[in-house]
């Protein structure tokens, strides 16, 4: 596609903006009372936006108001320690944050009094005028929206990735970018109906969040939504060597580009040889992208992302200097100490089995920690580990589970912190071997989030290296 034909798709409005308003980024919410229901990073950016559209904005939270930093958003009422019914008296919209489960007894309270609910993605959706490639899946969303988001900078295009990803959809919608790359969790999916991306992306399928969402079935038909609004012009990207992605994608309403983990065939882009080719269905000469790194699932992403950004239009060149420059995200499988001749990985990200598998791809003889919150997930997938791990170290609540999966099969040993997992883990490590922290599980048992479990696991790693390293100076020392 040449450039022009490019820039003029890039500004391309949305074919269905909200009926409330004439100009897309307008709601009509002046003086309607709305409630956001939780202060997070997505309830901070609807409160804000909300009250920039002109609307009298509550925010009800659980936590109480010692727990709060910053400052609370001009026009903005928060109340903090609970929601009550009374909350929502008089409101015309509760907009949800990503954390409150639809079974919820507040949002069960809006539904009984025909109250509108939204999600902060469907705020932006029904603001946002520029194209946007939204993506979902399991594992690997951050990371594809992140290279989606340079791939499409790379090709002259003034974007951004936003979403899940740390920068709220609904604030990049009314900002004056050309195209967004938005990351959209099961979460935010749930309780959208207005996100019509020009190019929708599943990357994978497999049980997460069951706690949330109740079942695998609710689960994937969230997954699902992200291609519910596209059309005969749109592209939906799907994942053809994931069985449950696939009968997802394959239900697009849409056109759809496969991506797989081995050789394309005509009109799919896929893995070889440790590059990433993209194969046209004419015939015509085949492109092939270098990766910055041999980490399998990070080559799946990056496919999943060349075949995104060329539906969208981006040129080959601009994709290839993209990857070639590209930068691995932190907590995704990065070595952060090396103690002796033991290496220690923190794929902190991994929390859930099918991430944690992917972690362990092609490694043989590593230790692996895992454990923290299961969110209501099997976790007994794991014993596929077996194969690739010389023992376990278990943390959290998940440790007896973990424990009992792995009884027969390899040793496993309990830590009760992250700087004992990390000494246990390296006792157990052979010379020359690896230490990989990917946990199968959510962090909040024990941490803030993932980013905090796996920077106290990289402190504690760097600590055992710094402090084995001055006995071996000592050591050295006393031999002279």
């Amino acid at each position: 596609m040449s450039g022009s034909r490019r820039r003029s798709r890039a500004k391309r409005k949305p074919a269905a903006p909200h009926e409330r308003g004439k100009d897309p980024r307008t709601l009509g919410l002046e003086g309607e009372r709305v409630v956001v229901v939780g202060f997070g990073a997505s309830g901070r950016a609807a409160a804000n936006v909300l009250a920039s559209e002109g609307a009298r904005v509550l925010v009800s939270e659980r936590r109480s108001l010692e727990e709060f930093d910053g400052v609370t958003p001009a026009g903005v009422v928060l109340i903090a320690g609970g929601h009550a019914p009374e909350h929502l008296d008089g409101a015309t919209l509760v907009v949800a944050s990503p954390g409150v489960a639809p079974d919820a007894p507040v949002l069960g309270w809006a539904r009984e009094r025909g109250i509108p609910v939204w999600s902060e993605l469907e705020l932006g959706a029904r603001l946002c005028r520029a194209p946007y490639i939204a993506v979902t899946g399991t594992n690997g969303k951050t990371t594809t929206v992140e290279l989606l988001a340079a791939m499409l900078v790379a090709g002259g295009i003034k974007a951004r990735a936003c979403g899940n990803v740390g920068y709220p959809f609904s604030l990049a919608a009314r900002e004056a970018w050309d195209a967004l790359a938005v990351e959209a969790s099961s979460f935010q999916l749930a309780l959208q109906e207005h996100l019509h991306p020009t190019v929708s992306v599943l990357l994978n399928v497999a049980p997460d969040h069951l706690d949330w969402h109740g079942s695998f079935e609710a689960y994937a038909g969230a997954k699902a939504r992200v291609y519910a609004r596209q059309s005969g012009g749109d592209v939906h990207v799907g994942n053809a060597s994931d069985p449950a992605a696939v009968e997802i994608s394959a239900k697009a309403p849409c056109a759809v580009r496969w991506f797989r983990a081995d050789a394309p065939d005509a009109g799919e882009t896929g893995l070889v040889e440790g590059r990433v080719v993209a194969r046209p269905a004419d015939g015509r000469r085949e492109h092939t992208f270098a990766l910055p790194t041999d980490d399998g699932a990070f080559a799946l992403d990056a496919a999943a992302a060349v075949t995104a950004a060329l539906a969208f239009g981006v040129a080959p060149p601009a994709i290839r200097s993209a990857l070639e420059s590209f930068e691995p995200l932190p907590h995704r499988g990065t070595v952060v100490a090396v103690a002796g001749s033991v290496s220690f990985l923190d794929d902190s990200k991994a929390t859930n089995p099918h991430a944690t598998l992917a972690a362990l791809s092609g490694r043989h003889d590593v230790v692996l920690i895992a454990g923290g919150r299961a969110k209501g997930i099997d976790l007994s997938p794991l014993r596929a580990a077996a194969e690739s791990v010389s023992a376990v170290v278990t943390l959290g609540e998940a440790a007896p589970e973990l424990e009992a999966i792995f009884a027969g099969l390899v040793p496993t040993r309990r830590a009760t912190t992250i700087e004992e997992a990390v000494a246990l883990a390296f006792v157990e490590a052979r010379p020359g071997g690896e230490v990989i922290l990917a946990p199968a599980c959510a962090s909040q048992d024990m941490f803030r989030d993932y980013a905090e479990r796996g920077d106290q696991f990289a402190g504690a790693a760097t600590a055992l290296a710094a402090a084995l390293a001055k006995h071996d100076e000592q050591a050295g020392a006393g031999d002279g």
